[in-house]
């Protein structure tokens, strides 16, 4: 199996949706299945043969409507509007949203969260690259707002697959970033409740970033959110995770309308 199919029973029926999973592919190596099998690493910036992804790139257009939007992520809060791009380019930039049939957008990941958006009509979908520097800088709400501006409705949302709330240890960095980013006492507390302190390393944290991003989502009036149930470093046959191997591949998670 390639895929996994988002259990998102919300989503309307004129929505695709899929996240890639590790093995189906050709890529050989640390990129692999992790069974001593070809895996289906999508990423081209993580030292794998360019020709192994192109060809995994192609098997996974078997099943999608157009060539996916790319993007060349940098942990940042730029959302682009797909329409407004030439075909082939590989803009920097976190997220991507769309109102056309067909467009696919498309997020890389191994343990970063990647969040699936659409509209409650099926009029606008986008997809968001979040790890923790993004949710703290706010991309979760920037591309909420691009949606709106864009003519969406009541937005729901699905969490693909990332690292989970027991494997993602922090410092208190990242716990005083999004206190920082919080604008009362009640989202401070409800941010600092996605941390769990290490009783063994004073100033250490498990992040949930599930739960921080579902938080984030409801602070914009997103509450119809989906998914959250995987853990990239702990399902070692199904995803690529950069925290758990180094040198790893990427899985994607993509949206579009059908």
């Amino acid at each position: 199996m390639r895929f996994l199919t988002p259990n998102w029973p919300d989503a309307p029926s004129n929505i695709g949706a899929l996240s890639t999973l590790r093995g189906g592919g050709v890529s050989a190596g640390p990129y692999g299945d992790g069974r001593g099998g070809g895996g289906l690493n999508l990423g081209l910036h993580v030292g794998d043969a360019p020709g192994q992804v192109e060809h995994n790139r192609r098997l996974l257009l078997e099943v999608l409507p157009q060539p996916p939007l790319w993007l060349s992520q940098v942990h940042g809060t730029r959302v682009l509007d797909g329409a407004a791009l030439a075909p082939g380019e590989v803009p920097p930039a976190d997220a991507s949203f769309s109102r056309a049939a067909g467009f696919v957008c498309a997020i890389l990941s191994a343990d970063c969260l990647p969040v699936l958006l659409c509209d409650a009509r099926g009029s606008v979908v986008a997809a968001a690259h979040a790890g923790w520097r993004g949710l703290a800088a706010g991309v979760l709400g920037r591309t909420v707002a691009a949606m709106r501006s864009a003519g969406a409705g009541e937005i729901l949302a699905w969490l693909g697959p990332a690292i989970g709330a027991r494997q993602f240890e922090v410092g208190s960095d990242v716990l005083q970033a999004f206190r920082d980013g919080a604008p009362d006492e009640a989202a401070r507390l409800e941010v600092a409740a996605a941390f769990a302190p290490i009783a063994a390393r004073p100033g250490k944290y498990w992040a949930d970033l599930y739960a921080l991003a579902r938080a984030l989502l409801r602070r914009d009036g997103v509450e119809r959110v989906a998914g959250g149930e995987f853990c990239t470093v702990s399902q070692p046959l199904l995803f690529y995770s950069y925290r758990r191997d180094g040198v790893t591949g990427r899985q994607a998670s993509l949206i579009w309308r059908k």
